[in-house]
């Protein structure tokens, strides 16, 4: 299938043959006109994928229920069969594309059903038996179980932390490097470009998890990764009812290979979730600043508490990842974790909020909190809290933490 079969329409606002991108925004400029304005963030996630003005048509068209479409003679052109393609899939796929390279037209994105399956698809796609792989050992609880299954198919797992670039240390020989950062839920940060040079020296492929930060807090495509992997459960799509995942890549071979691992397992998703993952694109902006502004604020807030410890976000200056956090992500994210005395005061704090939902994921609109301990998979303390701060406003959920902290006390 040609680009062109793939691509019936052009995106409104994306330059066809970007020359180079704006420095403080990463917009494309054309090479017809270099006088084309640099968009930001939030101009960039309202209009994403959008196809071209039609009058009488909707702006976003409706999900496509389809598993077949008419395919009369030859099967050629974009649309053949459910499983492959679908027209609702196609605006996601290049809105999501925009957000993660903007100055790149190569870049293709693939979405799937869930996260695990985005994850799932480069790994076993690109490993084969006898294959070293290196995984973060505190990354997402589903990893160990990944990491089981690659080693029954007969590839070498190998695991470090993410802090202070220790993947570096097993990273010889390997196929293929899996970063998360920041790692979830320790919130530790590793150095994405230093580590994807080191990488590709080696010969080996670079995947980065960027769940937590989002395409609005970093770009691992243009920080040397080759593939960029996300659940879009989380605050991508940002409302906590769908299950979504994503791999971008500006390789025509990587992808093609994930594409037929798509097309091989099925996980693909129903046109009414991408359709709703584009449609809450368009205040990605919105909340994604509002929800960052207020875990920085709670982060200042829990800062000098006693009953507190191993307080960790990214954009608090006194956080160990700060320093690199402020070199390579362009905003901190809405996690925010600590550790409380006990499993029981974890418990009775869970409990007496009022304005946080105790609920697992991350990223909505409105605030959870978990004992992350309770699900096993994590190496954190029994009193371990992972926080999502949403978009309450910033002072009623401030007060509401600090009051059920107190209530909380051992």
């Amino acid at each position: 299938m040609t680009d062109e079969e793939r691509a019936p329409e052009r995106i409104p606002g994306r330059a066809a043959a970007p020359a180079h991108a704006d420095e403080s925004t990463g917009a494309p400029l054309t090479r017809e006109d270099s006088t084309t304005p640099a968009f930001g963030d939030g101009t960039r996630a309202v209009r994403a994928g959008l196809p071209e003005p039609a009058k009488h048509e909707p702006t976003l068209p409706g999900p496509v229920f389809a598993a077949h479409f008419h395919l009369p003679g030859e099967p050629t052109g974009p649309y053949t069969y459910g499983r492959d393609e679908n027209p609702t899939w196609t605006h996601l796929e290049r809105a999501i594309g925009e957000l993660e390279s903007p100055a790149d037209d190569s870049v293709e994105t693939l979405v799937f059903a869930s996260g695990m399956a985005a994850i799932s698809a480069v790994l076993f796609s690109q490993l084969r038996a006898g294959d070293a792989v290196v995984l973060p050992d505190d990354g997402y609880q589903a990893l160990p179980l990944v990491r089981e299954q690659l080693t029954a198919y007969g590839i070498e797992v190998r695991t470090a932390p993410t802090g202070g670039d220790a993947q570096l240390d097993v990273l010889d020989g390997a196929r293929l490097l899996w970063l998360e950062t920041p790692s979830n839920p320790g919130l530790d940060v590793c150095d994405i470009r230093r580590l994807a040079d080191a990488a590709h020296a080696r010969g080996a492929l670079v995947a980065v998890d960027n769940t937590l930060a989002t395409p609005l807090g970093q770009r691992p495509l243009d920080l040397g990764a080759d593939f960029s992997v996300a659940s879009g459960t989380k605050q991508l799509s940002g409302h906590g009812d769908l299950l979504l995942g994503y791999v971008a890549c500006r390789d025509a071979e990587l992808t093609a290979a994930v594409r037929r691992w798509r097309k091989i397992v099925g996980a693909i998703p129903g046109p009414m979730e991408a359709w709703l993952a584009h449609r809450s694109l368009a205040t990605l902006q919105l909340r994604v600043d509002r929800q960052n502004a207020n875990a920085l604020a709670l982060a200042k807030a829990l800062r000098d508490r006693a009953d507190v410890t191993g307080l960790r976000y990214p954009g608090l200056p006194d956080d160990p990842s700060y320093k690199l956090a402020t070199r390579q992500m362009r905003r901190f994210g809405c996690v925010v974790s600590f550790e409380l005395p006990s499993r029981a005061g974890a418990e009775r704090f869970l409990g007496a909020l009022r304005l946080v939902d105790d609920a697992t994921s991350f990223g909505g609109v409105r605030s959870t909190a978990e004992r992350r301990g309770r699900w096993g998979g994590d190496a954190v303390p029994e009193g371990f809290i992972r926080f999502s701060a949403g978009a309450e406003d910033a002072d009623d959920l401030v007060a509401d933490v600090l009051r059920a902290l107190d209530e909380a006390r051992d």
